[in-house]
């Protein structure tokens, strides 16, 4: 089953045509990465997807439900009760982490499903020991953000995703803010997610990560998606010259 179905997405800022005609497919238990050089529109795409931007065309469906349909060309919102429902399916990790710095570490990731889903409070609170163990945080839940690492804070932030329960996570670059000794922990984390079926699209410049725990890769490149495929084919033997040229890059 699809938990993603993306058709003909466009959006402009002003004059500007960052995404010109994206179409893709999320299957549930897929790890699609979206990789691409910058300035492409990955981040403009998650954003869209997201829903943090409104598009201007295309549309948009999120487990069977429509989102966003396209009436001759123009994107059509469903009302905003239907859209909070449809948000709850997917969580967001975002590549500075954006945790809240007065909330504890336990409050960050306990505060939205006892407030916002209105769940059991003993409920949350052992979800959330739980998570925290999984994160390799267990002591941290008294701590506050500036306390911790980079990557332990965005261990936070991905555990705080994962306590909503939803069906699937965007990442938005979640390791470029990171050092590479931080960055291979949270690789560490969503390689773990991934052999759980967590169905995840992840935007990311990390080539050799994408290929070894994504089943699709989407490339990117001037509003387009250029090439798609299963990851030995579209990072090792790429059929476009952009893709090809974007790779070579990298190696040197």
């Amino acid at each position: 089953m699809n938990l993603l179905e993306i058709k003909n997405l466009k959006k402009s800022f002003g004059e500007l045509e960052v995404l010109k005609d994206i179409s893709m497919n999320v299957a549930e238990g897929e790890v699609v990465s979206i990789l691409g050089p910058s300035g492409s529109g990955k981040s403009t795409f998650l954003r869209c997807i997201s829903m943090l931007e409104t598009i201007d065309a295309g549309s948009m469906i999120y487990c069977g439900k429509t989102a966003v349909s396209d009436d001759n060309g123009k994107a059509v919102y469903v009302s905003k009760d239907e859209l909070k429902e449809i948000k709850s399916y997917f969580g967001l990790v975002f590549q500075n982490f954006n945790l809240f710095p007065h909330y504890t570490v336990l409050k960050n990731i306990t505060d939205a499903p006892i407030h916002v889903q209105k769940r059991d409070k003993g409920e949350v609170m052992a979800q959330a020991e739980t998570l925290l163990k999984k994160m390799g945080l267990s002591d941290k839940g008294d701590y506050y953000p500036y306390q911790l690492s980079g990557g332990q804070q965005q261990r936070v932030a991905i555990a705080r995703a994962l306590a909503m329960k939803p069906k699937m996570i965007f990442f938005d670059e979640p390791t470029s803010a990171l050092d590479p000794e931080l960055t291979a922990e949270i690789l560490k984390v969503l390689k773990e997610l991934a052999a759980e079926k967590m169905t995840m699209v992840i935007v990311t410049h990390e080539i050799d990560f994408a290929k070894s725990v994504s089943s699709h890769v989407v490339f990117m490149d001037g509003g387009l998606v250029v090439e798609q495929g299963r990851p030995q084919d579209v990072i090792d033997n790429p059929s476009n010259d952009r893709t090809r040229a974007f790779l070579k890059k990298l190696e040197h």
